[in-house]
């Protein structure tokens, strides 16, 4: 296993360079840490365990937490996860403080700079999908404060992993289950109603994208209408029993978010739950009971546990290490339940 003094003779610069390129600590040129990273990846440098604990700990690192859905069940797997790794962290001297927010723009970037302010290192989050928090994560990078991105991502951000569902994939999958489970063409055809969180969550759009690909592709099921949300019961409850009241036809739900507790009231007191089937994601307690009685046909899950606690990981390692991630796209299960598996 090659040594710092080995990459420093090989580099042609001293020990303290190697140590501050590795651990960003300090400006180098950008030419000298090039190739010293390139001398780290070709003897396939790996720090001292032991080693990286000491730094941890006189490093005092402070790792961010910024998560959406305030009000929303699903998030306490996630923050079950941070909490767990938090716990972990704290015999490194590393901290974590977590901000949660609604479905606002300005209340994350102000959740964003509110950590900032108080020194973090690294920041794990669960971004709304907009330019300005894309342009917020660029300039936390510029300022050496990587950023992983967990639960719903960000396109063409300069973050430096993202921990969660494949959402395009998830949506595919409960568009081949509304096909299984509704006999593709039945009668007149399937009708759904869907049933979303946010425009701005960029899962949301993207479930909801491969849902409508493959329904396409099969034929026979058509989406009749798209609400948002916003993962409020209440309003869940009111936008969903308003759709059923307006489109009669509607034999097939698909809830792309929370808001299925709200929703599923509604179906019932629609007095219509024998005639529609119903796809959500998830498995929070009442989306179980739903399951157990037979309203709910399937949910699909996505390891909410490991999204809260793995960008934690990833971000500590980067910090004392500098070791990237091993892939940049760090997908979850997608896990499908029924009511002989739930």
């Amino acid at each position: 296993m090659a040594t710092l003094k080995e990459i420093a003779d090989l580099a042609g610069v001293s020990r303290g360079t190697v140590d501050r390129v590795l651990n960003h600590r300090g400006s180098v040129n950008p030419q000298t840490e090039k190739k010293i990273l390139e001398i780290v990846q070709a003897l396939d440098y790996k720090p001292n365990k032991a080693g990286i604990v000491l730094a941890a700990q006189k490093k005092n690192l402070k790792l961010g937490v910024v998560l959406l859905g305030l009000y929303t069940v699903f998030y306490d797997d996630i923050l079950a996860g941070v909490r767990d790794k938090a716990a972990e962290l704290e015999g490194y001297n590393c901290s974590v403080l977590l901000r949660q927010t609604e479905y606002d723009l300005t209340q994350q970037l102000n959740a964003i700079d509110e950590l900032v302010s108080e020194g973090i290192n690294g920041l794990a989050i669960s971004p709304y999908n907009d330019n300005a928090v894309r342009e917020k994560i660029d300039a936390l990078y510029d300022q050496g404060i990587p950023v992983v991105t967990l639960n719903t991502d960000i396109e063409n951000s300069k973050r430096l992993a993202y921990v969660g569902c494949h959402f395009y994939r998830s949506g595919e999958t409960a568009g081949g289950l509304m096909h299984l489970m509704t006999g593709g063409v039945s009668g007149d055809g399937v009708h759904v109603g869907i049933i979303s969180g946010s425009t701005n969550i960029l899962c949301h759009t993207e479930r909801i994208a491969g849902f409508r690909h493959v329904t396409e592709s099969y034929g026979g099921i058509r989406i009749v209408e798209t609400v948002n949300t916003y993962d409020d019961e209440t309003e869940s409850y009111e936008l969903t029993a308003d759709m059923l009241r307006r489109h009669p036809e509607i034999n097939a739900l698909y809830f792309t978010a929370g808001g299925v507790y709200g929703g599923c009231r509604a179906v019932m007191d629609s007095g219509r739950a024998a005639q529609i089937t119903v796809i959500t994601n998830d498995m929070v307690n009442t989306t179980r009971e739903f399951l157990e009685n037979g309203l709910i046909a399937a949910t699909i899950c996505q390891q909410p546990f490991v999204q809260g606690h793995k960008p934690l990981s990833i971000l500590f390692t980067y910090l004392t290490t500098g070791e990237l991630p091993a892939v940049e796209n760090d997908y979850v299960n997608i896990d499908i339940r029924i009511r002989e598996n739930q």
